[in-house]
């Protein structure tokens, strides 16, 4: 994780965002199920057409940090405030402006393997864009 981390950090973090990434690419991939996992779990908190514009191939609906919050529970949330050192109201923010950006570049094609992790490598050409930049 330290190569993305450099690399964040060289791009600067929006607001701070920029510690968020790392440690959000790291939560998925230890949630249970890795990012099909965290898919599903939006899914079941009602997010279901809103998810599906960010695997889908056209545009992502946004989001709100509340309906994340709502749907992804307080220890998500908590896990990412304690990794980041921001507070959850930043937290939240960000995984609202991230989160959709960073599901639908790794589902390049529209779908989601069952287990699938993030791949930062991967990631790391979408990630000037995901934090703003171009």
């Amino acid at each position: 994780m330290s190569l993305l981390n450099s690399i964040v950090s060289a791009v600067g973090g929006a607001g701070g965002q920029g510690s968020l990434i790392p440690a959000l690419i790291e939560q998925v991939n230890r949630f249970p199920g890795g990012l099909s996992g965290l898919i599903e779990k939006l899914r079941q908190g009602g997010l279901s057409e809103v998810v599906a514009s960010w695997i889908s191939t056209g545009a992502n609906l946004p989001v709100s940090g509340d309906q994340l919050q709502s749907a992804l529970g307080g220890e998500f949330v908590s896990s990412l405030v304690k990794q980041t050192g921001l507070d959850a109201n930043s937290v939240l923010g960000g995984l609202a402006k991230v989160l959709p950006g960073l599901i639908d570049k790794a589902t390049p094609d529209g779908a989601v393997a069952q287990g699938q992790e993030l791949d930062a490598a991967g990631l790391l050409s979408s990630l000037s864009g995901l934090l703003g930049r171009s």
